[in-house]
């Protein structure tokens, strides 16, 4: 890597990164209408494919030259190589001293990849081979609860990385799924999300899996502790039930064993799988028993498919390098702080909330590796919900609004459950969203229309509002695999280019260190000696006086 990134020169002060700005100063008047009439065959030129997908990044508000100085940008800072070092299992989660090798999860049984001299690809092969036969023995009827009657619901207890990502890969792959079995998701420590899950089953035929690699995460134990309960009381407290019943994904053998789990029945994972990162680990194991070992395996061929491409093709035709690099463009340059995740599909329903966590979670710091402060703009805010309804809430704010917004619109041609001609009013509705806020609608074109003068300002669409739109043929394993793999890897271009850490979180720490305390000071009995600020303090009086504690 060179020496001005080893030392942690700042960014802005980058002959590449000053370039950029003089040309968005020269450009910032510029609007796709007149990139495409400039270029009648921009639509086709500026698109991209792989592992299935078919990126069209045309609306976005970039020329080729946009595209060659971002590409210098990334050569300034090393991209290639930090994209070698994460393959190569090097240690780039610098402030946790940890490799980062999601990529290993799926890789190929004959693929040697090693961190510390250790090949790790053998191991992840135990574990998926373990769940495979968990997973077969479950969805055969072979697995008996603990009065011999199959399992019939599955309820994931886990939360952020562990829940997230299983309930996004449920969702999406519901088609595939065993409908026989009954699939919930418990992450909140409110006990509604654990009650609602929970009413209409049979603790009887459920199984639980729970999700937490130290098993000592304060939610997810709540959730268990609540879990084993409801299961002991309709076995009549019998301990014994606990084995027949809940499963564990942890490396924590010993807190698995004082629960009651059977450690035969432990998943393990290991410190280099990230919890944002982690959905096609051990802690994918409800979405194998949705899918099957096989559909389970086609979802990791998709993410392996986006990995090779990811390491080998080149920049301007490389998709995660394009979508991270006009990101960055968007973010840093035209100070487009947030992006829209709209899936035309409504399996996708939970993706946009999965790429909060993996977005936000990975690029929301705001210093470098070094630990000196940024002075520019880091981690856009991602959101989203499924296309049409976002059309009939927030899109008018992007259409119209004051606030800058990009937009990825997310597409399948075919769909997995055709209803008359849905699919393509569906699909009809991306295209015209997305060709509405590149184009917009000027005051002559409102006028000509006949709208009267008083209603013209109200009926203008100013349009040049970016946007990306990835294509697919039908929503598979292989293409969700690709598509998270997608989005993962934009993620790291991006981080690896503003210098910081995508791979710690220290920022969900400090909440919950003061949790414990404030947990404590809440349930005691006597008066506790408060030491928060004035309107903590106060809080937490209110509360206990109407909790009857005071």
């Amino acid at each position: 890597m060179s020496d001005d990134n080893k030392t942690g020169a700042g960014l802005t002060a980058r002959p590449q990164w000053r370039a950029l700005q003089a040309h968005a100063d020269r450009h910032a008047g510029r609007s796709l209408r007149e990139y495409f009439a400039a270029d009648p065959t921009r639509g086709e030129r500026y698109a991209a494919e792989a592992a299935g997908l078919y990126l069209d990044y045309s609306k976005q508000r970039v020329d080729e030259e946009t595209l060659r100085l971002l590409r210098e940008l990334a050569d300034a800072t090393d991209l290639r190589a930090h994209v070698e070092a994460m393959f190569r299992g090097e240690r780039i989660n610098t402030t946790e001293h940890r490799a980062v090798l999601h990529t290993a999860l799926r890789a190929p049984a004959d693929a040697v990849i090693e961190t510390d001299g250790v090949d790790v690809v053998p191991g992840v092969h135990r574990v998926l081979d373990r769940m495979a036969a968990f997973a077969e023995r479950v969805r055969s009827g072979a697995w008996k609860g603990h009065d011999g009657r199959p399992i019939r619901a599955v309820v994931n207890i886990g939360i952020g990385g562990s829940d997230l990502g299983p309930v996004m890969a449920y969702e999406a792959l519901r088609h595939y799924s065993r409908r026989e079995l009954a699939f919930r998701f418990v992450s909140n420590v409110d006990g509604v999300d654990f009650l609602e899950a929970t009413r209409d089953l049979d603790a009887r035929e459920t199984l639980f899996v729970v999700c937490s690699k130290t098993f000592t995460t304060l939610e997810t134990l709540a959730n268990a502790h609540a879990a084993r309960s409801w299961t002991l009381a309709a076995f009549d407290g019998d301990l014994k039930a606990v084995a027949k019943h809940f499963v564990a994904v942890s490396t924590n053998a010993q807190e698995v064993a004082r629960f009651g789990i059977d450690t035969a029945n432990m998943f393990g994972f290991w410190d280099w799988v990230g919890g944002r990162y982690s959905m096609d680990s051990a802690i994918g194991l409800s979405t194998m028993l949705a899918i099957g070992p096989d559909g389970f395996r086609d979802l990791l061929a998709g993410f392996r498919a986006m990995d090779e491409h990811f390491r080998f093709a080149p920049f301007e035709r490389n998709l995660p390098v394009l979508i991270g690099l006009i990101g960055l463009w968007n973010t840093n340059f035209l100070q487009l702080d947030s992006v829209a995740v709209l899936p035309y599909e409504q399996y996708l329903k939970r993706f946009p909330a999965y790429l909060q966590q993996l977005t936000m979670e990975s690029n929301g710091k705001s210093v470098t590796k070094a630990g000196r402060r940024v002075d520019y703009a880091t981690g856009p805010v991602y959101w989203g919900e499924p296309g049409t309804n976002g059309q009939h809430s927030f899109y008018q704010l992007i259409h119209q609004g004051t606030r800058g917004i990009a937009c990825d619109f997310v597409g399948f041609c075919n769909a997995l459950t055709p209803l008359g001609d849905q699919h393509d009013l569906l699909i009809a509705n991306l295209f015209a969203q997305s060709e509405a806020l590149a184009f917009g609608k000027t005051a002559a074109e409102v006028r000509a229309e006949g709208t009267p003068e008083a209603l013209v300002p109200h009926r203008v669409f100013e349009g040049n509002r970016p946007s990306s739109t990835i294509l697919a043929d039908r929503l598979t394993p292989h293409t969700l695999g690709a598509l998270v793999a997608l989005y993962e890897h934009t993620v790291f271009v991006q981080g690896a280019i503003w210098d910081i850490d995508s791979f710690d979180q220290w920022g969900v720490e400090l909440g919950k260190a003061l949790a414990k305390t404030t947990a404590a000071e809440l349930a005691s009995q006597d008066e506790p000696k408060l030491a928060h600020d004035s309107s903590t303090n106060a809080l937490i009086r209110r509360y206990r006086a109407r909790r009857g504690k005071a």
